[in-house]
């Protein structure tokens, strides 16, 4: 039996990072992480109230302990919380390199108005002092 539990929690993980990693950021994301904030939540308060059930379904399951069954499921929610938190970096990553690239774009000085600068023909930035 312990297996079995063995490889649900290997495809848990594997499907988690794939479907973490596919997408972006959008709303359908978000709200399967908050669905499963709760459902993690309903069950963390569930198994502090009846601590026998939880070691019973650990011992369906093939696992020793309820504490073995928490310490893997906080493994995968741990996971979980990697891959977002890396998924959101990125997007943070690209979104400052495209701010700053029009940063850049938009503070440069163009070649024609270099040259009349250099010539002395009035641009916005320049003033010309009478005799």
């Amino acid at each position: 039996m312990i297996i079995i539990v063995q490889v649900v929690l290997v495809l848990a993980v594997v499907l988690a990072a794939f479907a973490l990693m596919s997408g972006g950021s959008n709303a359908r994301h978000l709200a399967i992480r908050r669905i499963l904030l709760l459902i993690f939540a309903a069950a963390a308060v569930f198994s502090i109230f009846f601590p026998e059930i939880l070691s019973a379904v650990a011992s369906f399951l093939g696992i020793g302990r309820g504490t073995d069954l928490v310490l893997y499921a906080l493994i995968i929610c741990f996971f979980v919380y990697m891959a977002t938190t890396y998924q959101r970096f990125r997007s943070m990553e690209i979104s400052i390199t495209k701010l700053s690239r029009r940063l850049a774009l938009d503070e440069s000085i163009l070649p024609s108005a270099h040259a009349d600068n250099s010539t002395g023909h009035g641009s916005a930035g320049t003033t010309q002092h009478g005799a």
